[in-house]
């Protein structure tokens, strides 16, 4: 059971609790460590009311929904940290993105520091960059009323884990997150109605696979719901 704490926001979802790991659908919009401001309460704050101490093993980006753990003892931190570090983690994410990509592409594009704290782009092999990979596969494809141009909703599956990695490696392939004001359109996509299909980075954690700190592999999943699946229903059905 997760406690809900008034002022929040968004509400996350439990996906998973054993005494090694927490696992969550972490909602768009949540941060998952305190913020330099320290005005708003974190994910991590939340979750350790109804569920104790809790350490941090990866995080998501405040508009990325989906898969989220915390190890919930020291023993399983390091474990799961180290299972990190090296890459081992299998993930998957969902996203939507402007343009029309072929069915499969990859991007391999290094990424080095920016300004303002941002990431960019550079070629693989240039020594300011840190090597990184990303395999895409189209499951969509939308033509939408309206003149918006076409989206298409693709699986990623980032074989490194660098700081916004499938959002610039989109950007750099050429078909950007159909809504990020750092790395993909300025301005959110709209149905033909007018209302806006969707106010935050249209990316998911769908699925991640790791050796739980018992020994076995365990997978856990998120099912595509919330503001994300709504606006691909509408895409699906246009009025």
């Amino acid at each position: 059971m997760i406690v809900g704490v008034e002022g929040a926001g968004p509400e996350p979802r439990l996906l998973h609790e054993d005494g090694a790991l927490l696992a969550i659908d972490k909602p768009a919009g949540r941060l998952v460590i305190p913020g330099r401001s320290g005005g708003e309460l974190s994910l991590r704050e939340q979750l350790t009311v109804s569920h104790g101490p809790l350490w941090v093993v990866h995080r998501l980006d405040r508009g990325t929904s989906g898969v989220l753990i915390f190890a919930r003892t020291a023993e399983a931190h390091r474990d799961l940290n180290m299972q990190f570090e090296r890459g081992e983690p299998r993930k998957t994410y969902l996203a939507l993105v402007a343009g029309r990509p072929p069915d499969r592409f990859e991007c391999d594009a290094g990424i080095a520091p920016a300004r303002r704290g941002k990431m960019k782009p550079v070629p693989a092999g240039d020594p300011r960059g840190k090597r990184s990979r990303t395999a895409f596969r189209v499951l969509e494809r939308f033509e939408p009323a309206g003149g918006n141009g076409p989206l298409a909703l693709v699986e990623a599956v980032p074989e490194t884990g660098r700081t916004h990695q499938i959002r610039i490696h989109l950007r750099a392939a050429g078909f950007p997150l159909a809504f990020d004001p750092d790395y993909g359109e300025a301005e959110p996509r709209r149905a033909a109605s007018g209302a806006v299909l969707l106010a935050r980075t249209p990316l998911h954690a769908a699925t991640l696979t790791l050796r739980h700190p018992d020994g076995h592999q365990f997978t856990i999943e998120a099912p595509l719901t919330g503001d994300l699946g709504a606006a691909l229903a509408a895409l699906r059905s246009p009025v």
